[in-house]
């Protein structure tokens, strides 16, 4: 099974994303096609079933994909910013606090691409997935146990 990763592992965020995931606030979430492609990832589909990874490397649960689409950055809308379910009002605070999560890591992504010049803009494709939570266990399952 698919395996989903929100933000790094073994960070704050991660613990805080996956607690909103597993509380069903958060029902979407977004990355850049760029990162599919380069980690040869899957582009979610709708029924596709993933395994949510807490902090620890832990599976919390499952969740499974009702809908993805690729869109520019520009054409991401208020609802989908708000059905990530971490307190953006609308889109425009949607792509401040995106482009702020992405830019932290934006040499790395351009060495990677091989390409220097390469940088977030409207035209930015941005994978925007939305998802329900199908298993929620109520204690993390080590996946190596």
């Amino acid at each position: 099974m698919q395996v989903a990763g929100f933000a790094a592992p073994g960070s704050d965020l991660r613990r805080e994303l996956v607690r909103l995931v597993m509380a069903g606030t958060k029902r979407a979430t977004a990355g850049l096609l760029v990162e599919y492609e380069l980690d040869g990832e899957t582009i979610p589909y709708p029924g596709l079933r993933e395994a949510v990874i807490d902090a620890d490397g832990r599976i919390t649960g499952i969740i499974e994909t009702t809908e993805c689409r690729t869109l520019r950055m520009a054409d991401v809308d208020d609802q989908f910013a708000r059905d990530e379910g971490e307190g953006f009002a609308n889109a425009a605070h949607w792509r401040s606090a995106h482009e702020t999560y992405f830019g932290a890591y934006l040499d790395q992504l351009r060495d990677a691409l091989g390409d220097q010049s390469w940088s977030l803009d409207d035209d930015t494709l941005i994978v925007c997935q939305r998802f329900r939570v199908v298993e929620a266990y109520p204690e993390p399952i080590d996946p190596e146990a």
